[in-house]
């Protein structure tokens, strides 16, 4: 029996783990939950579920959610409540899946307590990559890649050895608008932005894989998850969202991992490895799909992806910068304020603007992080 602790429980992720955990209950048992203001679902989640403890963004939600729960169950709140959960003593996973910025420090917390953390928030590494993986060598604990690309580059590691790896080449679907013309892109609203062809995801990924970015918070990712160089990380454009990412050697073999586009996949490696569940899920029929499609990323229409590069280039607390300055962008997009094509405006402004420095502290990283918020909200002004 494996103990779980699931943040960001109400999301996309969190909502197929938990999918998972239902269906093998003789292999998980889920003592743990966060999540932001989406009570009604948690509540939910807690009737089935009966975790011990749960946390929630504010005080006046964690009491109009302990008056739903039944007894026994502690409401923690903010950001102490998400990191007392992520370090219960008694669990053994911990499953971070909280959006953007917010994982990092629950995260951290989770690494500290010594336990193993299965990452589906991308945005963790991206601003702290350094640190991050100084406390799992400090901690000896395992960090399990949750993204669909993330793992299928750890299981084509699998049984190699490192110093054979050439690159690897992350894929992307590239979007609702792959084939958009540039005229068409200035006049898109956030519910075409939103309705990705292949993955059910939540808003603000399904906004990044829209402009690419995604793929550039991966590229960052992948870095720190697999002791990368820049150099040695390749970004393909796959509609079919079949081959989830390659890794290729220095003898010219290519080893991918295939699978239908559905994230309950990677996320039941992450929570069961080294082991596989049968999840009788529809399984992969390529004599259906026939074709395999691979294209160039166009990065002159989606500019995010090679700001990524130059954020990972650069180094320090730019890419903290980088991820700050894009959820801001994201959100002032979806709510209208900015126009789809400002969003790579609003993140190249902050970059410029900014002066890397050195990210070994967490404050450095969150000053940074604070910083480039404010400065995307007042270049987002300018489109008023």
């Amino acid at each position: 029996m494996r103990r779980i602790v699931i943040l960001g429980s109400t999301g996309s992720i969190g909502r197929n783990a938990l999918w998972v955990a239902e269906r093998f209950p003789d292999r998980f048992q889920v003592i743990g939950l966060g999540a932001g203001k989406n009570i009604d679902l948690l509540a939910e989640q807690v009737q089935r579920f009966r975790p011990r403890v749960v946390s929630v963004l504010t005080a006046k939600l964690a009491g109009d959610l302990r008056r739903r729960l039944p007894p026994g169950t502690e409401v923690l709140t903010g950001l102490s409540g998400s990191r007392h959960v992520a370090a219960l003593p008694e669990a053994d996973l911990v499953l971070s899946a909280m959006v953007g910025a917010a994982g990092l420090m629950p995260t951290l917390a989770a690494l500290r307590a010594g336990k193993d953390v299965a990452l589906a928030n991308k945005e963790t590494l991206v601003m702290a990559g350094d640190l991050v993986t100084t406390e799992v060598r400090r901690h000896r604990v395992t960090l399990l890649p949750v993204d669909s690309e993330h793992s299928a580059i750890f299981q084509a590691l699998t049984g190699h050895r490192r110093q054979d790896l050439k690159r690897i080449v992350l894929t992307a679907s590239g979007g609702p608008f792959l084939h958009a013309e540039p005229e068409e892109l200035q006049r898109v609203t956030p519910e075409q932005a939103l309705a990705h062809p292949n993955w059910r995801m939540g808003p603000k990924v399904t906004i990044d894989s829209a402009t690419l970015m995604n793929k550039g918070l991966e590229a960052i990712e992948a870095r720190w998850l697999f002791d990368l160089d820049s150099s040695q990380i390749g970004v393909a454009i796959h509609p079919q969202s079949i081959v989830h990412s390659l890794v290729e050697y220095v003898d010219g073999s290519v080893i991918a991992q295939l699978g239908i586009p559905d994230m309950r996949l990677p996320i039941a490696y992450a929570l069961a490895y080294p082991e596989r569940l049968p999840l009788d899920l529809p399984p992969l029929d390529l004599l259906a799909v026939q074709t395999l499609a691979f294209l160039e990323p166009d990065r002159t229409r989606f500019p995010c992806l090679d700001l990524a590069f130059a954020a990972l280039k650069a180094g320090g607390t730019m890419p903290a910068v980088l991820n700050g300055a894009n959820e801001v962008a994201v959100e002032a997009f979806l709510a209208g304020r900015i126009p789809f094509l400002a969003i790579g405006e609003v993140v190249g402004e902050a970059m410029e603007r900014h002066r890397p420095s050195p990210a070994a502290e967490v404050e450095v990283i969150l000053n940074a992080d604070r910083w480039a918020r404010e400065e995307a909200r007042r270049i987002t002004e300018r489109f008023r």
